[in-house]
């Protein structure tokens, strides 16, 4: 079977992008704002759909695949996928919320991963180390260099720290469709891999565990646990490659 072809954008469509991704920035924004001890994750998920629409966009995952939220809500040892619903925020929790919009048929998707209340500092040193091997991905990603380069920078934050890796979950292309080609994972080896061409806009996001790099789908079919129980965090920006460099379209 061929392999599926790394759609590259034209101008107009990564303008397109960028104006999606300043929607989805804007809206992680607002989560960060918001969380605190008591608020349930439901209600989270309502106020980043308000949100979108308003922007004259659309939640992207809302229906997507089946999922029922506007957001992913992960909590403490949730990596990705969490369901929004009636869980509590507690104090000391760290809180994911991957958030992707769709504005005028193209897409832009990005995630953080925010402590609330007193969060354990070696915690809190594993969202920082996750940010870390977000930018450190990001850094790589330049025309010339290899999908490989990317992944292998990601990791090697990791491994510095200690961290778990996830390995069944990776960044993606994204644009046209949410998940388009070519398939991004956060380990690897340097110099592999197709080469990066000016105009390919991929959401990098690195998913890093306190502790084993393995991890389990829960009964719903959609939220991604570690394996032992220990906090994942997990951040992303989607990014468009540039003769200039990476330009990052997710900020707010």
């Amino acid at each position: 079977m061929a392999r599926e072809q790394i759609v590259r954008k034209s101008a107009k469509e990564i303008d397109l992008m960028r104006k999606a991704g300043r929607i989805v920035g804007q809206t992680l924004r607002l989560m960060a704002s918001m969380l605190e001890p008591g608020m349930r994750t439901i209600q989270l998920d309502k106020e980043a759909e308000a949100f979108i629409r308003s922007q004259g966009a659309i939640p992207t995952f809302k229906g997507y695949g089946g999922f029922p939220g506007s957001v992913c809500i992960s909590v403490n040892d949730q990596v990705v996928h969490g369901i929004p619903g009636e869980r509590v925020v507690q104090d000391g929790d760290i809180v994911s919320v991957d958030c992707g919009a769709t504005f005028m048929g193209l897409i832009a998707d990005a995630a953080i991963t925010v402590p609330v209340g007193n969060v354990p500092e070696k915690v809190l040193q594993l969202l920082e180390g996750t940010r870390l091997g977000l930018e450190a991905g990001i850094a790589k990603a330049r025309v010339g260099n290899r999908l490989g380069d990317v992944s292998s920078a990601v990791e090697a934050v990791a491994r510095k720290r200690g961290y778990g890796v996830v390995r069944e979950y990776c960044g993606h292309g994204v644009g046209i469709r949410l998940h388009e080609p070519p398939q991004i994972a956060n380990f690897g080896s340097a110099g592999t891999g197709p080469r990066l061409e000016d105009g390919y806009t991929l959401a990098i996001e690195p998913m890093f565990n306190l502790g084993t790099h393995q991890v389990s789908v829960k009964g719903d079919g959609w939220t991604v646990v570690t394996l032992d129980g220990l906090p994942s965090a997990h951040f992303e920006h989607t990014i468009a490659i540039t003769r200039d460099g990476a330009e990052i379209l997710t900020l707010p």
